[in-house]
């Protein structure tokens, strides 16, 4: 197993792209550590990775909030000693054009997408490099490559992310912490599932590969940047998305 052993924190973990890498990783070895604010998808989840012969537990975590955080990473110091791996996945969206965009929509994406980022990162960082050994892999998006309508708050979010992950990767490497970013193209999540089936039907024509990526899909390549196969790799920033910016 290429996770063996491995504890990893992976927030927005209850759905989506976030729950397909939190099984993986189970499936892998990896000591999960599902973190989200719904706390009956934590708990599916978490009995879904024992139930295959893993290891997980489960925390209700706001990742705009410091004070969880921090106490979520206590914990987990305390049963398990250490932090290997950090998923920083947990991220909405709150689409409008410029024009339309409120305070309130734009303050919310930055503060989960971006600074929740950072705050899950400064939480853990003294631990790793006390280890001396870690992995921070960020959900960055084929978005914040190339920006997109309706999204000036999400596309300033995810080109930060790259930011992070690029200065991280400079500050860290040393340290013996690796730090990454994945940005997915359209992938198959319960986000999709109000869209009208012409908006999906045209993101799929719109990709060479003419289907939307699956969640599995981007789980197999965090869980290939947290593994020691991907032990020189830092500082990349991975598309994952089907050829659609080609």
């Amino acid at each position: 197993m290429r996770l063996s052993g491995k504890v990893t924190i992976i927030t927005g973990a209850a759905s989506g792209i976030g729950r397909a890498t939190a099984l993986r990783f189970g499936k892998e070895g990896a000591r999960v550590v599902v973190c989200d604010l719904n706390r009956a998808g934590i708990d599916q989840v978490v009995s879904e990775i024992v139930g295959q012969g893993g290891e997980a537990v489960g925390h209700v975590v706001n990742v705009t909030d410091m004070a969880e955080i921090n106490a979520m990473v206590a914990a987990v110091k305390a049963q398990w000693g250490r932090v290997d791996v950090l998923v920083n996945n947990a991220g909405i969206v709150a689409d409008a054009q410029l024009t339309k965009m409120t305070e309130e929509q734009f303050d919310r994406v930055i503060d989960i997408n971006l600074k929740g980022v950072f705050n899950c990162a400064k939480a853990v960082v003294d631990i790793m490099v006390a280890q001396g050994t870690g992995v921070i892999l960020n959900a960055s998006s084929v978005v914040g490559l190339y920006g997109n309508f309706g999204q000036s708050n999400y596309a300033a979010a995810k080109f930060g992310v790259i930011g992070f992950t690029k200065t991280w990767a400079k500050e860290l490497g040393r340290k013996g912490i690796r730090s990454n970013a994945v940005c997915p193209g359209f992938v198959a999540t319960p986000i999709l599932k109000d869209m009208p089936e012409k908006v999906i039907q045209s993101m799929e024509e719109r990709v060479p590969l003419k289907r939307l990526a699956q969640p599995e899909e981007i789980a197999a390549v965090y869980t290939f940047l947290a593994s020691d196969d991907a032990s020189y790799i830092n500082g990349a920033v991975l598309s994952v998305d089907g050829g659609l910016v080609i």
